[in-house]
């Protein structure tokens, strides 16, 4: 009797397809491209999203941010695996609908919290001490001998400062305040931070103390359902009328109509403001046409350094989930 036995020649295992939509360093490219085919969109717009729905069909991975990724977006994409979100914050995800499907989502926390805070710390001093405005008085040819008190702004050290939300950058943001301007420190989160309390001599009060009390308000906290229009009408009127308020979340935990009125009725000093309701804000948006307000781009980790490190861990989130591991930043 014979036996026959045949060898099966396998091809190489076929590598699960991602998709890029966000302009990425070549290195993290390389990094996601030794396990995956990728296909990689520097930008989405309206040339580029019928090719991106097209190759979405059969991709098992998404790697990006700003793009809402609901359940009209998923239903385009049955093959789909992991979404790996390109930020900390992921008020673009439908959270539930992913788990329902059984698709992992991740974020980028931790890498950009002292690039963030140092920006928030910076638009904190550009906004007390006036210095888009003193700038453009120099560059107009105002600059008088003397400047008067009208134009003098406020310090900084030793003022009280507020925190709303005391995560990764609200103890990076404590850590400058307590060592670097002497600044007693109050902070309002879902929980006691107690390492904050410790390193930083924080104390935990309720958002209504720390409003009454802080002379500076520094809004740090996610976009949730809670958070929301967290500063309105009643919370700004609670502030100091020589406080100043600083956005450094997401537009939507402001009502903007709310502050632009305390702004022009002077329930608060000044802001300064990295976010906004819309983005790119309209260039007829009545916060813009405000002198007591400083406004930035969305710019908080915007460092050629930092943006790397997150596309970098991004990546890693990606590919781990592909591999059938849990990423180290696997939302919740």
């Amino acid at each position: 009797m014979f036996i026959l036995c045949v060898t099966i020649e396998r091809g190489p295992k076929m590598k699960p397809k991602v998709i890029v939509y966000k302009k990425v360093d070549q290195e993290v490219l390389d990094f996601i491209q030794e396990t995956c085919e990728v296909v990689s969109f520097e930008k989405l717009d309206s040339d580029t999203y019928p090719r991106f729905f097209q190759e979405l069909k059969d991709a098992q991975g998404l790697l990006g941010s700003g793009l809402k990724i609901n359940k009209e977006l998923l239903d385009q994409a049955p093959q789909l695996k992991i979404v790996s979100n390109f930020s900390v914050g992921y008020d673009n995800l439908d959270i539930a609908e992913l788990s329902a499907r059984g698709i992992m989502a991740t974020n980028t926390p931790d890498v950009l919290n002292d690039t963030v805070a140092d920006t928030m710390f910076g638009l904190l001093l550009a906004t007390a001490r006036r210095m888009p405005e003193m700038d453009q008085l120099v560059k107009n040819g105002q600059w008088k001998t003397m400047i008067g008190e009208e134009l003098y702004g406020v310090d900084v050290h030793h003022k009280v400062l507020g925190i709303i939300g005391m995560g990764g950058v609200g103890k990076a943001i404590a850590k400058r305040a307590h060592f670097g301007f002497d600044m007693p420190i109050l902070y309002h989160n879902r929980s006691r931070n107690e390492e904050a309390e410790e390193l930083f001599g924080a104390t935990y009060c309720s958002l209504e103390d720390l409003l009454k009390q802080s002379d500076f308000v520094c809004l740090m906290t996610p976009l949730t359902p809670a958070t929301e229009n967290l500063m309105g009408k009643r919370e700004f009127d609670l502030m100091k009328k020589t406080a100043i308020f600083i956005n450094g979340s997401r537009g939507k935990t402001v009502d903007e109509e709310a502050l632009v009125e305390a702004l022009k009725t002077g329930e608060i000093l000044a802001a300064g403001l990295d976010v906004f309701v819309q983005e790119p804000v309209q260039p007829d948006h009545p916060l813009l046409s405000l002198k007591n307000v400083v406004t930035l781009p969305h710019i908080g980790s915007a460092v050629y350094e930092t943006r790397k490190k997150m596309a970098m861990l991004a990546a890693k989130n990606l590919v781990t989930g592909l591999q059938g591991e849990t990423p180290p930043n696997l939302i919740k």
